[in-house]
């Protein structure tokens, strides 16, 4: 196999910054494992990349799914050079009904596929080609937001759990990158009633992740000047940290916002 093409697993494919980073990898002659639970995208890409595309749907939620997943991947290639957990979801809490089960959902759709993942990909990533290990966060673990407490905990989980690991696996040779990525235009983002700022065609995300992918920077955060605004932000006092959230938080669950 060419040095230069890659073997990577791709979770959360089939729409989004999945769908777009896919379509940009195939075109520079990578080999992909395609995850999704939405099947037919993963098909319609492996009918115009043939030789290129494994489709491997499943609930990656579901440990024993994803075991399987990673035994298919294992017997057909025998190894991973790339693994790019970015398969989530967003749910916003609503302290008037406070619901504990939708943490779980999404700590579980955020975290814990993750975690499942990664524990069927890392014996594949060792043998694999410079191995690199790419996990998808959220610019929201800088600054604590209104309504995210569900998002933000499980994305800043994910941080912690990204950034123990680069420590942990830096002696199997096993390079680590967290994704960052600030407001970006996609099913999940457009279901959103409150201002984006900044917001990035999804287009635009895909092409940044992939340029830099090369490099293995610790982190790919964008946009530059959000993030910037975010980093400043969170090192205010929490005194003003809260006056600026209350100012964000909507004073009736029922009023949208206008994007």
């Amino acid at each position: 196999m060419n040095a230069d093409v890659r073997r990577i697993w791709l979770t959360g494919a089939s729409s989004g910054i999945g769908a777009a980073l896919a379509e940009l990898l195939l075109q520079r002659g990578h080999r992909l494992a395609l995850s999704a639970r939405t099947v037919e995208p993963l098909q319609a890409l492996a009918k115009r990349y043939p030789q290129q595309v494994l489709v491997v749907p499943g609930d990656l939620s579901d440990a024993l799914q994803v075991r399987e997943i990673g035994e298919h991947i294992a017997q057909v290639w025998g190894a991973l050079d790339t693994l790019i957990l970015n398969a989530g979801t967003c749910e916003y809490v609503e302290v008037a009904q406070f619901e504990a089960a939708m943490i779980e959902r999404v700590m579980k759709a955020n975290l814990f596929s993750a975690s499942y993942c990664i524990e069927a990909a890392l014996p594949l990533l060792r043998l694999g080609n410079r191995p690199h290990l790419v996990g998808v966060g959220s610019s929201v673990t800088y600054l604590p937001l209104p309504r995210a407490e569900a998002y933000g905990a499980s994305k800043a989980a994910m941080r912690y759990l990204i950034e123990a690991l680069r420590i942990d696996l830096a002696g199997n040779g096993i390079d680590v990158t967290l994704i960052s990525p600030g407001f970006v235009d996609t099913p999940l983002t457009r279901k959103n009633d409150f201002p984006m700022p900044m917001r990035w065609p999804v287009d635009k995300a895909a092409a940044h992740i992939a340029a830099n992918l090369d490099r293995r920077p610790y982190e790919i955060a964008f946009p530059a000047p959000f993030i910037a605004i975010l980093q400043v932000l969170a090192h205010l006092p929490k005194r003003l940290q809260l006056a600026l959230g209350k100012r964000m938080a909507r004073t009736d669950s029922t009023t949208k916002d206008t994007p």
